[in-house]
């Protein structure tokens, strides 16, 4: 059985997470000791909240420098929403503050303008996954082929190298990154845990996934 750790940094959903990587067969544990992360498989980062509290509490913990660490090592990493956010370099959420820079690129809000024009931030519900015509498919998302998945966010990734974005959505006429990724990393905006038999055959695929 898959042993994961799913990290706890004082922000997230995990109970939910944790129930649904159990039911898809990993052997989960709540990780908040860093010095613990290298004894683990793989490595799920959830996340609601602030980045800046985010970041604070991942730094403070030394979680930051244990997980670049494990992901130098090739141990699988999906991040979920705020965990997602949490690999850019940059989050201009209530000011600027530095992500762990994982993935280059930003964290933006949605324009100010989309509430005036009946888009209400947050983003909230039922939305589509979409893929590239191009590309093929990242291993772990393909069962998101022609789903929609539950999101919850007021703000979006914005990778600044295209290969990063594995697939899009958009709310009202704004298209954003839903899932980025390079080699051993996989993130999603959306989350997986709420999103029924969508999510939890992403979350099986991500258990079982050898990048």
């Amino acid at each position: 059985m898959t042993k994961l750790a799913l990290i706890d940094y004082g922000m997230g959903n995990l109970h939910s997470v944790a129930k649904a990587l159990e039911k898809v067969g990993a052997d989960v544990d709540l990780v908040s000791d860093a010095a613990s992360l290298k004894y683990y498989d793989r490595m799920v980062l959830p996340g609601v909240g602030a980045f800046r509290d985010c970041m604070s509490a991942l730094k403070s913990t030394g979680l930051d420098v244990a997980m670049t660490e494990q992901l130098q090592q090739g141990v699988p990493f999906l991040g979920i929403c705020l965990g997602m956010q949490a690999l850019m370099s940059k989050s201009y959420e209530f000011g600027c503050y530095d992500g762990l820079n994982l993935i280059a690129g930003d964290v933006k809000a949605f324009p100010e303008s989309h509430p005036e024009r009946g888009f209400k931030i947050p983003h909230m519900g039922w939305n589509d996954v979409i893929f590239s015509e191009e590309n093929p498919i990242h291993p772990v998302l393909a069962p998101l082929q022609g789903e929609q998945v539950y999101y919850v966010h007021s703000l979006y990734c914005v990778p600044q190298h295209s290969e990063h974005i594995l697939a899009a959505s958009s709310y009202g006429d704004w298209p954003f990154a839903c899932a980025i990724g390079r080699e051993n990393i996989v993130a999603v905006q959306f989350h997986p845990e709420k999103s029924q038999k969508a999510g939890l055959a992403m979350l099986k695929y991500f258990v079982e996934w050898k990048p």
